[in-house]
């Protein structure tokens, strides 16, 4: 892992959602905006990432929409409305990519590096050994290993991850606290 210091506008940041950015909801999923509820210091700390960092990018399963519980249409409501808040509040998102497949082998669901190569393609100049990801699962380190970026396990819904795991870089306690390591 590189230091801190050396992160620049040439970095991507790849960031899971629930449980990461909003309070993820136990045993079932945020269906529309007025559950998502995002965690204390989070708008504050993507606005301190955006300016460090040159790409911010979601990268989510979402099967929920796979399930039917929720339409396509819905999670795009969803992401449309958090991402106004995020920018409001100084903070920028440069593009979500989402799976909503139920089969776990599917290339573009996490662990699978599907949606990081999707995000190459739309954005070239991504530079995987000069990315983080930073996720509250093991499927999220995973996905990061996959990829070849750096990993960061906030610890907002397993906070007794056993420590050290080969698939995990840092921890933090949540995104807040990977931020203020920044000056």
């Amino acid at each position: 892992m590189p230091e801190l210091a050396e992160i620049d506008k040439s970095w991507t940041l790849f960031l899971d959602r629930d449980g990461v950015i909003n309070v993820e909801k136990y045993l079932d999923y945020v269906y529309d905006y007025s559950e998502f509820t995002f965690y204390e210091g989070t708008l504050q700390a993507l606005k301190k990432l955006s300016a460090l960092f040159g790409r911010l990018i979601i990268i989510t399963n979402q099967r929920g929409v796979g399930k039917k519980l929720m339409t396509e249409e819905a999670l795009l409501k969803l992401h449309q409305q958090m991402m106004l808040t995020i920018e409001a509040e100084g903070g920028k998102i440069d593009a979500i990519f989402y799976c909503t497949s139920l089969d776990n082998s599917h290339p573009n669901r996490k662990p699978q590096p599907g949606m990081g190569l999707l995000a190459k393609k739309k954005f070239p100049d991504i530079d995987f050994s000069k990315s983080i990801m930073i996720g509250n699962n093991t499927s999220d380190m995973f996905f990061g290993r996959n990829l070849g970026t750096y990993t960061v396990y906030v610890k907002t819904t397993d906070p007794a991850i056993k420590i050290p795991n080969p698939a995990i870089d840092l921890v933090f306690n949540d995104l807040a606290d990977f931020a203020s390591k920044f000056v």
